[in-house]
């Protein structure tokens, strides 16, 4: 059983000349509760109170002011839709259970009717406000968006009005509550509901006679106003807030989406948010969990305060960093002067005096659990700064926003690195189809020439049999090479190559290398070489072979750009790092300076890769490279310019029991 009809309809029916407002619930609330607390704060009256709410929930929430107001009076009757056990009963007061889909889920009525005053409050809840609701029909009552909900109706302290509500709203209770006849008919009689009052045989004439204190109503109905106006004005400030909150954070988010450039990135994230927190002193600087110390690279001051740009923290001793790295989110300190962290720690007590820090707020930069850098504020003036919830989240947001940037700049900085190893592959498969293009294809070709001459001419004279074979065999020796330093290099870089580091002097590994020179043509003229190694030059611990094929390597690359007038010097000394450095210098051509370093690249050629009068494959280098760091040595080369010549040099680490194996060496 559900009833259609309104309330509020059928009383505007019947008293025309009532003209609804618009109500929102805070204000409804706070009229309600007013009424009901005119109620308690009476002392002889017991009055009528009837109260209907849109459902079980809303009730829940007032069943403990309804079980009071029972005991002020018998009469008290509270309508609700059920949603869980509300059910009618009679237990402190009459409940009266109406169907859901009844007219009155979409009402709130209060009626109070005393002997000496009557008020009500009958509202119909707007049809907007109802879409709004229900597309969240989960949410609590109490939310803001549930609090802005509109109702049109009458609130009134008009007896007349008052009689009229309380008659149709009684009525609907007996429709729900049959067996509540007797208790609504005495009520009826008590208050005149539905005729016309008589009092002494005079039938009352003022509507608004009342003679109770009406200051508890006025009270508590001042009193919900003025919270209302508080949590306007705490609503304001919090949207305020957020507005700053998210104008910061969209500030910075810009500036990473614009620029690439984590420098300018970091800059700008601790102007802003310096700004913004109001502190001192602002910093921002790259770190990780394993770093002893960073250099803080940007920040922002007010005036007055002294920069620490460019400062060195040293973080190992910093018993804050350790426990942002042990806790994984950032220490807040209220006060450096009594805070034990900072009076524990002589360095840290010496930078808080020394830069005016009196509160510090450390927040970790972090991605994927990995630290990238740290986010610090200092407010260097009185009071001490107490950090809030509010302002630690947003440090918190900008720290993320952070990471961000300096993970988008890494990984800008990853695919620059991609691209030029990508540039550089291709720079090597070029070279590579040249370079073995022509390698191969001129000895090849000369080879075929010389074996078609020998088989076709079986009358050829022997001294030019034999200039066909001499040419045919350095020729094949020559693309034997090629092959060589090809597989030698793809073995190096593949890490297939076996170490067997010994102890080794230098002068046997330059006399083998220089060997390995006299076994090319008498007819080659050659530019002198002269060799400069101490005797007393401690041992070397290397693998043998492959030091012998660096330093051959390397007087051979002098051989081929040094004239027949030139010289070649090899040189050995101990340098300061525990190594032997070995020098081959020559009188040559030269390197320009800007290609110092890229004359170790593979296929690398001076003259390019098909214009060369020395020939080679641009392999000996990058392989004489590989070999040398294998064993943990470095290798550059020096030149002042074109035609002043070239100094190649690399070291080899010295053994550490060098004086037992030299001992050992004189006694073989």
């Amino acid at each position: 059983m559900s009833i259609s009809t309104s309330v509020l309809s059928d009383l505007l029916q019947f008293l025309p000349y009532l003209r609804p407002q618009l109500y929102f619930k805070a204000s409804l609330t706070a009229l309600s509760h007013a009424m009901e607390d005119q109620v308690l704060a009476a002392t002889l009256v017991e009055p009528l109170v009837i109260a209907s709410f849109q459902r079980e929930r809303f009730y829940r929430q007032e069943a403990h002011r309804y079980q009071r107001l029972s005991e002020r009076s018998s009469h008290v009757y509270v309508l609700s839709a059920p949603e869980t056990d509300f059910t009618n009963s009679s237990e402190y007061y009459e409940k009266i259970a109406f169907e859901p889909d009844d007219a009155l889920s979409q009402e709130w009525h209060l009626v109070v009717i005393a002997d000496n005053y009557a008020t009500c409050l009958v509202c119909r809840e707007s049809l907007g406000s109802i879409a709004k609701h229900k597309q969240l029909p989960d949410l609590v009552p109490n939310l803001d968006m549930d609090t802005a909900r509109r109702f049109e109706g009458v609130w009134t302290s008009e007896r007349g009005v008052s009689l009229k509500a309380a008659q149709l709203l009684l009525d609907r209770i007996l429709i729900y509550r049959p067996d509540l006849l007797e208790k609504v008919e005495e009520a009826r009689q008590r208050f005149g509901i539905g005729k016309p009052r008589i009092n002494s045989g005079v039938v009352q004439t003022s509507e608004y006679a009342c003679d109770i204190d009406t200051d508890p109503f006025v009270q508590r109905l001042v009193t919900y106003l003025q919270a209302s106006q508080y949590k306007l004005h705490k609503a304001y400030r919090s949207i305020t807030a957020q507005a700053r909150k998210e104008r910061l954070i969209n500030s910075i988010s810009t500036a990473i989406r614009r620029s690439l450039d984590p420098h300018e990135v970091l800059q700008i994230a601790a102007q802003e948010l310096g700004q913004h927190m109001g502190a001192g002193r602002c910093l921002i600087y790259r770190v990780q969990a394993t770093e002893a110390k960073a250099i803080i690279e940007h920040e922002f001051l007010t005036p007055g305060v002294t920069s620490v740009k460019g400062q060195t923290w040293e973080l190992d001793k910093n018993p804050l960093f350790r426990e942002i790295i042990q806790r994984g989110e950032g220490v807040c300190v209220s006060d450096t002067l009594t805070e034990p962290w900072v009076n524990s720690s002589t360095m840290l007590s010496a930078i808080a005096r020394k830069f005016a820090i009196r509160s510090w707020l450390m927040e970790p930069v972090f991605y994927q659990g990995r630290l990238l850098g740290i986010v610090e504020l200092h407010y260097c003036t009185m009071p001490v700064h107490e950090c809030q919830p509010a302002e630690l989240d947003l440090v918190k947001a900008i720290a993320t926003q952070v990471g961000a940037a300096l993970i988008q700049a890494e990984a800008y900085a990853n695919l620059e690195v991609l691209n030029q190893q990508l540039e550089a592959l291709d720079r090597t498969r070029s070279n590579l189809i040249a370079i073995t293009g022509h390698e191969l294809r001129t000895p090849l070709s000369t080879i075929q020439v010389c074996l078609e001459s020998l088989a076709s001419e079986p009358d050829m004279p022997q001294d030019l049999q034999q200039v066909m074979l001499s040419t045919a065999l350095s020729d094949s020796e020559r693309m034997r090479k090629l092959v060589q330093d090809f597989l030698t290099l793809s073995n190096l870089e593949s890490g297939r190559i076996e170490w067997h580091p010994e102890s080794l002097t230098v002068q046997e590994c330059v006399d083998l290398a220089l060997s390995r020179m006299r076994i090319r043509s008498t007819t080659e003229k050659f530019p002198s070489i002269s060799t400069d190694i101490p005797q007393n030059l401690p041992l070397v611990k290397a693998d043998g072979d492959w030091l012998v094929e660096v330093m051959a390597k390397l007087v051979d690359n002098a051989y081929k750009f040094t004239p027949s007038q030139g010289e070649i010097s090899i040189s050995a000394t101990c340098n300061d790092q525990k190594m032997v450095e070995v020098t081959v210098a020559d009188t040559g051509r030269g390197i320009e300076p800007n290609r110092l370093e890229i004359v170790f690249d593979r296929f690398y050629q001076e003259e390019g890769a098909l214009r060369r009068s020395a020939g080679g494959t641009g392999l000996g280098l990058a392989i004489c490279r590989l070999i040398v760091n294998g064993w943990g040595g470095e290798i550059w080369a020096e030149s002042t310019g074109k035609d002043q010549g070239s100094q190649f040099r690399f070291t080899i680490p010295i053994v550490q029991s060098s004086q037992e194996e030299k001992r050992t060496r004189k006694g073989r």
